[in-house]
């Protein structure tokens, strides 16, 4: 084992974003390093992570244009339309796939199989190094550039350290950047289940006083669309009452909320509690260091955004990034970060004030909002062009867009 490496990227967190900011950052020409204290294989596992992502139509494309999605060979599902309601009215809004470009609004794969396919093509490129199993022990950045100690005693130089750890970020504290932060006293129970009828790759979405409840569809292990991912959020101490539960008042409850529509359901995997919490930090770059995905911006689930922003982060990221060395310029200098963090800044604040302005709109009974949302609701759906455009926003294809995100490569 070699003490001191060195290295063009530090990349701190082997998750979803960070991963695919290594592979973004091989295209582009640079050598990374990446640290994780968790192990690859464990990371892949269902026991880890029982999630899925809703994968927007130009992430998707970016994950192309990247060798990723090729690897998931068929472990993915098309969203064709989804509907949206308010409770049990019968007001909704209804997208569908070819009201735009007849082709898909964006797509749901397992977290462990899109683990399973970054694995494999990180495995595949000679300019990333994973180190797993550690974490970094001290973090000093300067002029000179960034140096971190690892608990294993390694020592690595690098020009950039990207802080991709997740929400509870080491790189963030580590910087003093400050974070904006506060509990929305909800927690989401993720599921994946059964149903006897085809859900017709169609995803919905209904809003209760509490919080969202999501029905996203998959294909089971035979190919068939009879199995979908849950993400049922509402009040925590209410979760907290459903978790007591046994498996048979759990289930008679889960088809309470879920209705006949698609027939009986069951559930076919553990139960996942996430905590939910609004954060976004205060600034995205220091010295030498920039964040993305979690560590950035942590977003409501309530529109399926948060790892597609992600995405974008490590899309712009990459782009500026080669674009600077190109000229011959520090890819960790102040003027390269600078650039990333204006191209960001608004696409991120926009997304969190959206997804929090929704969540506190639904996430209600007052007489006048359900009146104002349903009407709302309505409305949208039958007003095309503004529906369209919606639909546009939702499959990531509106706004100053990295080449990446095009399909394009760096």
């Amino acid at each position: 084992m070699k003490k001191n490496l060195k290295t063009d990227i530090l990349i701190v967190g082997n998750g979803m974003v960070g991963a695919t900011a290594a592979i973004a950052f091989a295209q582009a020409g640079f050598q990374s390093i990446i640290i994780d204290q968790v192990k690859p294989l464990e990371q892949a596992s269902m026991s880890y992570d029982g999630r899925a992502s809703a994968i927007a139509s130009a992430s998707q494309k970016m994950l192309q244009q990247l060798g990723i999605w090729g690897r998931l060979k068929k472990n993915y599902t098309p969203i064709l339309d989804i509907r949206v309601s308010d409770q049990s009215s019968r007001h909704f809004l209804h997208y569908a796939s070819n009201a735009v470009d007849n082709k898909p609004l964006g797509f749901m794969v397992e977290n462990r199989h899109f683990r399973q396919a970054l694995n494999a093509e990180l495995g595949c490129l000679d300019s990333i190094t994973l180190i797993s199993g550690v974490k970094a022990e001290t973090i000093r950045r300067n002029n000179e550039g960034v140096f971190a100690m690892l608990t294993n005693q390694q020592i690595i130089k690098a020009s950039l350290i990207v802080g991709a750890d997740g929400r509870q970020s080491q790189v963030r504290s580590e910087a003093a950047i400050s974070l904006t932060r506060y509990d929305y006293k909800q927690t989401g129970i993720v599921l994946n289940v059964e149903h006897e009828y085809d859900h017709n790759n169609i995803a919905h979405e209904h809003f209760y006083s509490g919080g969202p409840f999501a029905i996203l569809p998959m294909r089971n292990d035979r190919g068939k669309n009879i199995k979908s991912s849950i993400v049922w959020i509402d009040k925590t101490e209410k979760i907290s009452k459903i978790l007591e539960m046994q498996d048979e008042q759990f289930n008679f409850l889960l088809n309470q909320k879920f209705g006949d529509f698609l027939g009986r359901v069951s559930a076919i995997s553990p139960k996942w509690t996430y905590p939910l919490s609004f954060q976004f930090a205060n600034k995205c770059i220091d010295e030498r260091l920039a964040l993305v995905g979690d560590a950035f911006h942590g977003l409501h689930p309530i529109a399926g955004q948060g790892f597609n922003m992600g995405l974008r982060d490590v899309a712009a990221l990459a782009e500026v990034l080669v674009d600077n060395a190109r000229l011959g310029l520090d890819i960790g200098g102040f003027s390269t970060l600078k650039e990333y963090e204006m191209w960001r800044h608004f696409d991120n604040t926009s997304m969190l004030f959206f997804t929090d302005t929704l969540n506190r709109l639904f996430s209600n009974n007052i007489l006048p909002l359900k009146v104002l949302r349903q009407l709302g609701l309505t409305i949208t759906n039958k007003l095309g062009p503004l529906k369209k455009n919606l639909m546009l926003y939702a499959k990531g294809d509106v706004g100053d867009l990295p080449k990446l995100l095009e399909g394009r490569s760096l």
